[in-house]
């Protein structure tokens, strides 16, 4: 919808991921608001037309690159409640990190009164499905017992996630069990009552 059509030669797939890369760097280090079409251009080495060829506007571009970072693949899940639930918060921290996820989702909050739309693509691509699929853990280990059947799971998938921004936010950016400590502390709150 964004992009626009042109007839001649064929898009190169490399152009495009090079400019998607460059847009999602530059809006983690700069901002929506600094960030230029022509820094764009210069970091994927490709002319401000060529980016014009393929989005009509920095708005559009900058959808298209958080569009990008949509979550490929989902760790498999083994039916082992507490180790799928680690695989998908571990897999959701590298992304993160890869990404540079903290600087986007600053940005995005930002953006919001002017840009909601960044936002907006930013929990359907990435936010909605990583807590579906935490969610989907739950859901099976309810199903199997391991869970009480009045657990409130979206508060659940929050618990489980919220000890990554709030480390972070705290400058507690090397500790590497976190995830197995989320897990740990949201399960035992979850369990059904020993008889």
């Amino acid at each position: 919808m964004g992009e626009v059509k042109s007839a001649g030669r064929p898009r190169s797939a490399e152009k495009d991921a090079a400019i998607l890369r460059a847009a999602l760097e530059l809006l983690a280090s700069q901002g929506f608001v600094r960030m230029t079409l022509d820094q764009v251009a210069a970091a994927a080495g490709v002319s401000k037309s060529t980016i014009h060829l393929r989005w009509k506007s920095k708005g559009n571009l900058v959808t298209a690159a958080l569009e990008s970072v949509r979550m490929a693949e989902a760790p498999p899940t083994t039916g082992d409640t507490r180790a799928d639930l680690v695989a998908v918060l571990e897999d959701f921290a590298a992304t993160v990190r890869q990404v540079r996820g903290m600087a986007l989702i600053g940005t995005c909050l930002a953006e919001e009164t002017h840009t909601p739309e960044l936002l907006a693509m930013l929990r359907e691509r990435t936010v909605l499905p990583r807590r579906a699929l935490l969610r989907g853990v739950l859901e099976q280990a309810r199903e199997r017992g391991e869970i009480r059947p009045d657990a409130d799971l979206e508060v659940a998938v929050s618990a489980l996630l919220g000890p990554f921004y709030a480390d972070y936010m705290a400058g507690r950016t090397d500790r590497t069990d976190w995830a197995e400590e989320a897990v740990e502390l949201t399960l035992a709150g979850l369990r059904p009552p020993t008889p």
